[in-house]
């Protein structure tokens, strides 16, 4: 297997605080990576490095092959969701989609309706997202994050807002992406979901990243 992800003596600072520290780190294409660790340990800027959401204080991230902020500003199939996705309020979760499927004009009408059934959307519904609940949301930006069929996926806590039954579907649908060989960033605060996903795990502490045995 080639690596898809690399990262060579990455710091991150913020003023005079360092947020990740000299990190090394590469992970295999179609592997799925679990990154966890306390809230203020690192894990959301690490995965906007790897992005290109934020630019590095120093060393190289390669993804795909190529430098992240050098030979392109992001990963070239990327699907993300890091933080609470942004989406227009006024509007229903399938007119958000179309609107980002339009600007990019990669996707039809039938596949955004394929990608709401998949993450338990009703691809009817009128609803405007400012009136959905959390859970709904959630599903939403996860369909944002997978309608293109991304090579690489970057998931920061995607189950929140889900109660059992969507954790459970959520689950099984990014089992169904990890068979077809994407390769996979997800951080949880849930050790099930870890355990159940990912096949390498890396603890993030005080933005030093160490890897652990899944249990």
């Amino acid at each position: 297997m080639d690596n898809y992800i690399e990262l060579t003596g990455v710091r991150k600072c913020f003023g005079k605080e360092e947020i990740l520290k000299r990190l090394d780190f590469s992970l295999e294409r179609g592997t799925v990576c679990g990154i966890v660790g306390n809230n203020g340990s690192g894990k959301t800027v690490l995965m906007k490095c790897i992005c290109g959401f934020l630019p590095v204080t120093e060393g190289l991230v390669r993804v795909g092959g190529k430098l992240i902020g050098k030979e392109i500003d992001f990963p070239e199939s990327l699907g993300v969701i890091i933080e609470t996705p942004g989406f227009l309020g006024n509007l229903s979760g399938r007119r958000n989609l179309e609107i980002l499927a339009d600007l990019r004009g990669k996707l039809k009408r039938v596949q955004i309706t394929e990608t709401l059934l998949r993450v338990g959307l009703d691809p009817g519904l009128k609803k405007p997202v400012a009136k959905y609940s959390l859970g709904m949301r959630q599903r939403l930006g996860i369909a944002q994050a997978i309608m293109e069929q991304p090579e690489f996926l970057v998931l920061d806590e995607p189950f929140n807002g889900l109660d059992r039954h969507g954790v459970e579907e959520i689950r099984g649908l990014l089992l169904q992406e990890k068979e077809k060989g994407r390769t996979i960033l997800l951080a949880s605060h849930n050790s099930e979901d870890i355990r159940i996903l990912c096949d390498r795990v890396f603890e993030m502490d005080a933005g030093v990243m160490s890897e652990v045995q899944i249990r």
